[in-house]
């Protein structure tokens, strides 16, 4: 190379140098680095994305639906377990000699057993409760029956002394 050209190359080069660094001198040191520019998502991707959505909306409508069945299968259990309290109460009743012939309408709601009607003496009506009271599933007894006032106060077997 001819000495002519050596002289061209430091300016080359100092040319080089001053560009360069005019160009970084010129951003801003305070800003933060700008991220990479995001690349546009793959069909793959959007398909997972929208399946997994799916699948969400899924496992949402399955945990509802559980809970929902189980809230009327504790209904129905309940219900059944009453039906069965007020048969037990109502044939104790029903076969009971004292209350023979007494009108008792028996409905048991979550282990109350409620009596409704007329019976002819104090003693029939002692006797119902306390049956009711003393049957498997009752815990309290609600007791809203009377004492019919055609009846007569006695049993058929007493006598009233004068």
């Amino acid at each position: 190379m001819p000495r002519k050209n050596w002289a061209i190359v430091p300016a080359a080069l100092g040319l080089t140098l001053t560009v360069a660094t005019w160009g970084v001198a010129q951003e801003p040191k305070d800003l933060p680095p700008t991220p990479p520019a995001q690349q546009p998502k793959g069909a793959g991707e959007v398909i997972g994305e929208t399946v997994d959505g799916v699948v969400q909306g899924i496992k949402r409508g399955a945990r509802a639906t559980t809970e929902t069945l189980q809230e009327q299968y504790q209904r129905a259990r309940a219900s059944v377990q009453n039906m069965g309290v007020q048969a037990r109460v109502y044939s104790r009743m029903h076969w009971d000699k004292d209350l023979n012939g007494d009108k008792i309408d028996v409905e048991v709601k979550e282990g109350t057993a409620i009596l409704r009607g007329a019976v002819k003496t104090p003693r029939a009506k002692v006797k119902a409760v306390d049956l009711a009271r003393d049957t498997v599933g009752v815990d309290r007894v609600d007791d809203h029956l009377t004492i019919d006032p055609g009846s007569p106060t006695e049993s058929p077997g007493e006598k009233t002394r004068s």
